[in-house]
């Protein structure tokens, strides 16, 4: 096909299928086009060649292309034309984007490289973010950003329940040590109690409109923390004061996001939380070719859904993490199913409203890191640039930027 003069193009067009040479840096482009000094105008098509981009033709955004190295074509008028009449004719839709969500990312001092895959997608992606821990989150951050995003954070105030395993280790002393010292300086009895005020605030702004998306054992241990507030579910060995015998039938499961009817595991040495998350039987440092299924939405009527599942397949290798996958039996009757395990009580990623905002969990650490062990050296995207399962995660990254103009104050 004869592309047409530089002169004569009217959009880039960014594929997203398998002919795109680097599908994460193509969400940086596009999320550049989108935020300030620029604001470029862009488009989604949901559902047309793994949900591709058009972005204005113009030299800067032609130059950025190249510079991170994003497949692009020019097309006319015409050509446009004819896209959008497919669109208008099968499940794709024409998604708006107008501008970008002002993203924040939730990382305690003592972060390490392997411990959040967001971070490394949006540093890989060349997108831009806040960073945010307790001390800003109480003090109102929230409220200078549109996305948060959340990893496997303990919001339970058991520091990930590794004190059986990792108990001696420096990083974990270090973590205790960190989060003990943040609690009593904000004010707060114990850690449990602390994380329990953060848990609520980030409740309190998804539901005033705000975006959540959360990875791994910050999916659970949110909505466990949310449930568990005044109820002491915390081993002694960890914060030295005995669990209440009763927490179970105390549980308040009205202010959680997606999960219910669960239970705590109040075991020191099961590294669970509660009864949510599901993980393969014979666990093992190799991946077992296992996957989950990616819904197909109608684009025009489910255009948030849509948004959330575009990828280059509708099939991803699934990987381990904290909180590998979701029981499907302790979902809200609310709660959509993104990724899915045909026929098994687990799910892997979930999506639905809070309040007047949203929240988007998946499950597990790192997509190209299937058994995710402590210590490993962080994942180099520049040999996953095409990863379906990081696609999910920069997928979330774009979707505010077509609802924020309709989000109600």
């Amino acid at each position: 096909m004869l592309l047409p003069t530089v002169s004569s193009a009217a959009y880039l067009l960014i594929p997203m299928d398998r002919a795109q040479t680097d599908h994460l840096r193509a969400y940086g482009l596009t999320y550049w086009c989108l935020d300030a000094p620029r604001g470029y105008q862009c488009d989604w098509l949901l559902n047309y060649r793994g949900g591709s981009f058009l972005l204005p033709d113009k030299p800067d955004v032609r130059a950025r292309a190249d510079e991170l190295g994003v497949a692009f074509s020019p097309i006319a008028e015409a050509q446009a034309g004819a896209i959008f009449a497919q669109i208008r004719a099968e499940n794709m839709e024409r998604i708006t984007l107008t501008r970008a969500a002002r993203i924040g990312v939730y990382i305690p001092p003592d972060k390490r490289p392997w411990d959040d895959a967001v971070t490394l997608a949006l540093t890989y992606a060349q997108v831009p973010f806040q960073k945010l821990w307790d001390r800003e989150i109480l003090a109102g951050g929230l409220k200078n950003i549109d996305w948060l995003h959340l990893h496997h954070e303990d919001f339970t105030g058991q520091f990930g329940k590794f004190w059986s395993h990792f108990g001696a280790e420096p990083w974990y002393q270090q973590q205790v040590l960190v989060s003990r010292q943040a609690a009593s300086d904000l004010g707060y009895p114990s850690v449990q109690t602390e994380k329990a005020a953060v848990a609520t605030e980030i409740a309190k702004w998804v539901s005033g409109g705000g975006f959540l998306f959360a990875m791994c054992s910050a999916c659970d241990s949110l909505d466990v923390a949310l449930a568990a507030r005044g109820i002491d579910i915390v081993p002694a060995q960890i914060d030295g004061t005995p669990t209440d015998p009763h927490a179970n039938e105390k549980l308040d499961f009205r202010p959680t996001f997606a999960f219910r009817d669960f239970k705590t595991i109040p075991n020191p040495l099961v590294e669970e939380i509660a009864d949510i998350d599901v993980q393969p039987p014979n666990p093992s440092t190799a991946s077992r070719g296992e996957t989950f299924d990616l819904f197909v939405f109608s684009a025009k009527q489910d255009p948030i859904c849509s948004m959330l599942v575009q990828d280059h397949t509708d099939r991803v290798l699934d990987y381990l993490g904290q909180t590998s996958a979701f029981r499907r039996s302790a979902l809200r009757d609310t709660v959509i199913v993104l990724g899915d395990f045909p026929g098994q009580n687990k799910v892997k990623y979930i999506h639905g409203d809070y309040g007047k905002g949203t929240f988007t969990f998946l499950g597990g650490h790192d997509p190209e890191d299937y058994a995710h062990t402590v210590g490993e050296p962080p994942t180099d995207l520049r040999l996953h640039k095409n990863s379906p399962g990081y696609r999910l995660i920069l997928n979330n990254i774009l979707f505010p930027a077509a609802k924020i103009r309709q989000r109600k104050t």
